[in-house]
């Protein structure tokens, strides 16, 4: 009896900004894939790689709980999550190991019109609303700001 293929599992958002870029870049690596029936699961036809479309949040825990062995996802998700089972007390077990040229973005702080800005201790004594609360309390922190990260 010979031995089961080992096959490379790469979890990919399954829809959003990175979807598109991500197969296309494992596509022009020489990536030939079937989609599932339910679009949740593409099958590497020549390659024993298989690809898991799944929600963007997700990715660096499957890659940290071994059931996937890479994943494509931003930067912004990668951090916060290590933030997060960090401040849990968990180790991440996933890191960044290459950078791709896309789906670049950057995290900002919006303040109603009107609102006076002298600079970040303009911060101090709010609170803002973020879904990056791990993220937004490292730049409170590194900056020496006393304000509180809502998440919305």
């Amino acid at each position: 009896m010979e031995p089961a293929e080992q096959r490379i599992q790469i979890a990919v958002q399954k829809s959003g900004r990175l979807t598109d870029h991500s197969i296309d870049l494992l596509e022009r690596c020489g990536l030939k894939v079937t989609k599932s029936k339910d679009q949740l699961f593409c099958f590497g036809e020549n390659m024993p790689i298989d690809l898991l479309l799944v929600r963007d949040d997700d990715i660096p825990g499957l890659v940290s709980d071994d059931v996937c062995d890479l994943g494509i996802v931003g930067l912004n998700v990668v951090e916060e999550k290590r933030l997060a089972r960090e401040a849990d007390g968990k180790p991440a077990r996933f890191k960044q190991v290459f950078e791709l040229d896309f789906g670049h973005c950057r995290l900002s702080i919006a303040a109603p019109d009107g609102t006076a800005y002298d600079g970040l201790q303009s911060l101090n004594n709010t609170r803002i609303a973020t879904s990056y609360v791990g993220i937004l309390n490292n730049f409170l922190e590194t900056n020496g700001l006393d304000a509180e990260a809502v998440y919305f």
